[in-house]
């Protein structure tokens, strides 16, 4: 479904990206994993043109991904699902109005966005929250709306930006376990940089390990981490054994 071939990206010395493959196929998850700095969220940012590549291809289902420009371009952006890393919602609509907001834009009756949404609410627990502003919220629940901002197009593919990097670590729990329950019930092709390990050993279909701009590991969670083949998957396995 997705395959990245020869990526590179750099910002001025710094090399982000240094010729990365990877392929994902339909309705698999999976989890990069690596060191800050490493090119992990470059490389997701990639998939949806948030950063610009210098090199190499993208294609998503068949289309050229770098091909793609304006009204074309915005209608592959509805196509993909990206939940960020900070909720960047807007704080004067509420949770239901950010949900909707992206498709009432796209032309679609807000009758019909409304419904949407209000079930797009529901899939993360929060439907009953659909009336309050983000400034009413937890950080936790508001990412679960950032989630639900995603998910409303029924996206081919979903890509997650350290999705939890922002909370308190007791709300991390709660998101979590939204995430959980839709890489189980969804379907959907999900494309996840996170540090959570555990989450990673329970959620995941493959592990990809990054350093330094490369995929330098990648393989089912057991095998990457009970017998890791790079010094990232061994820095991975210790924290798994503390």
């Amino acid at each position: 479904m997705l395959e990245i071939r020869d990526l590179y990206k750099s910002y001025g010395k710094t090399v982000a990206l240094d010729g990365v493959d990877l392929d994902v196929a339909k309705g698999e998850t999976v989890v990069i994993m690596g060191p800050s700095g490493c090119g992990k969220s470059t490389l997701i940012r990639c998939v949806n043109r948030l950063t610009e590549p210098d090199r190499g291809s993208i294609v998503l289902a068949g289309q050229d991904v770098l091909a793609l420009s304006g009204r074309e371009l915005q209608r592959f952006r509805r196509q993909v699902g990206f939940v960020f890393q900070h909720f960047n919602l807007i704080a004067r609509l509420t949770a239901l109005d950010n949900v909707m907001f992206h498709l009432v834009l796209g032309g679609m009756d807000r009758e019909e966005a409304r419904e949407k949404a209000l079930d797009a609410l529901d899939k993360v627990g929060l439907k009953g929250a659909a009336a309050r502003r983000p400034s009413e919220l937890s950080g936790g629940q508001q990412q679960r709306v950032g989630i639900a901002r995603a998910l409303v197009t029924n996206p081919e593919i979903m890509l997650w930006d350290e999705p939890t990097a922002s909370l308190d670590p007791i709300l991390v729990g709660e998101v979590l376990e939204v995430m959980e329950e839709l890489v189980q019930n969804t379907g959907t092709t999900m494309v996840i940089v996170t540090h959570e390990v555990s989450f990673a050993l329970r959620a995941a279909d493959r592990i990809v390990f990054m350093d330094q701009g490369r995929v330098v590991e990648q393989g089912p969670p057991q095998q990457v981490f009970s017998e890791p083949r790079s010094q990232i998957g061994r820095l991975y396995r210790k924290l798994l054994l503390n």
